[in-house]
């Protein structure tokens, strides 16, 4: 599944690509608008119809803050590394974007109290290495495209994206593996809607009030627009079932998918080392999820001991009551001479009677003498 969310992604780059260069059309919060809208409309209405603790008055009421904040690292982690490109190149955003998973296992480490084993490391460190020899790919095609008029900038914008997305992360699964996905999307789509509204209108009204609708661009727009639906959707699931640091893993090919699509869309220049770099993040991501992460959350608690192998299960409780078995009673010729109340009665754990509560539940029937 990690792969179908980085066929997503590659979506979304192919049409921003088509929107840059077709239409000139430079809007990062109108995409993302449409997208917080979407979330908004499927999965607020559904938290607006729930009843108890899950409605969305209720959600508000307790942590409307901690939802405005996380809406708000999420809008700004989009917009930051779309601004990026204006400032720096693709192979420094290639290269300082996968910045976000030392970030994500960090954040795990205090907040999730993740705890990660050797191989995960190598295998984070493999992946960084198919990344390398994605961009030497780059470089060698020349494809190290973008603005280099204020580097610096450019490259803090990025690290500062990759940042917010590991806080964003971070949180999502604590949400998805503790609360709700439902949840979860539904506030972000919320508050998503509202920031990047609000900053759309803010600094973008000059460049709606520009565009020339037609067809075609609306047709991109909803294709941007379902792309990050559907991988906002699902991520949730995946990030639930692994990790927020083994999907950001699996996201590294999404470049990859990117360039192969740029060699028929956009006649990018095919290198073998394309090919390298996509094996290498695999080998990296499979070495990552073969083994599993620790926790050290606290050990449960021991349970209590249970009856000794022979006895039964309600000997010695108040359910407990005397067989009324003459074999067992001791007192006659059958009991083995036992003789008496005093005398000792081996009685087969099969012969104890429930006592009177729970016989009234579980009897269907039985007279009160029948032995179990």
């Amino acid at each position: 599944m990690g792969q179908g969310l980085s066929a997503l992604i590659c979506g979304t780059a192919v049409t921003s690509q088509y929107l840059a260069v077709d239409f000139q059309l430079d809007t990062p919060m109108l995409q993302s608008f449409l997208n917080y809208s979407l979330l908004c409309l499927t999965y607020t209405s559904i938290l607006i119809c729930r009843r108890g603790d899950g409605n969305i008055l209720q959600i508000l009421k307790k942590k409307w803050w901690k939802y405005f904040l996380l809406g708000l690292t999420d809008v700004q982690a989009n917009y930051t590394v779309v601004k990026a490109y204006q400032y720096t190149t693709l192979t420094s955003i290639q290269l300082l974007d996968c910045f976000v998973i030392p970030v994500l296992m960090v954040l795990s480490w205090f907040f999730l109290k993740t705890r990660y084993r050797p191989v995960h490391y190598v295998a984070v460190g493999t992946c960084l290495v198919g990344v390398g020899a994605m961009v030497g790919a780059d470089l060698l095609a020349g494809r190290d495209q973008g603005s280099s008029a204020n580097i610096l900038l450019g490259d803090g914008l990025v690290l500062i994206s990759a940042t917010l997305y590991a806080v964003s992360n971070v949180c999502q699964e604590y949400t998805v593996k503790n609360l709700s996905r439902v949840e979860f999307l539904g506030m972000v789509g919320l508050f998503g809607t509202l920031i990047s509204g609000a900053q759309m209108a803010i600094l973008e009204h000059r460049a709606l009030a520009n565009i020339q609708w037609n067809w075609k661009l609306m047709l991109l727009l909803a294709g941007f627009a379902l792309c990050m639906y559907i991988l906002y959707s699902f991520m949730p699931i995946v990030v639930r079932m692994t990790s927020a640091t083994a999907v950001n893993l699996s996201l590294l090919t999404a470049d990859l998918f990117s360039l192969f699509c740029g060699l028929f869309l956009f006649k990018y220049t095919f290198s073998g080392l394309y090919i390298v770099s996509l094996a290498v993040i695999l080998v990296g991501f499979v070495m990552f999820n073969a083994v599993p992460t620790l926790t050290s959350a606290p050990p449960p608690e021991p349970e209590a001991p249970g009856p000794e192998e022979g006895d039964h299960p309600y000997q010695g409780s108040a359910f407990e009551v005397t067989c009324t078995e003459p074999a067992c009673l001791g007192g006659g010729e059958e009991g083995g001479g036992g003789g008496g109340d005093g005398g000792d009665r081996n009685c087969d754990p099969k012969c104890f009677m429930w006592g009177q509560p729970m016989y009234d539940q579980l009897a269907s029937g039985e007279e009160r003498g029948t032995r179990l």
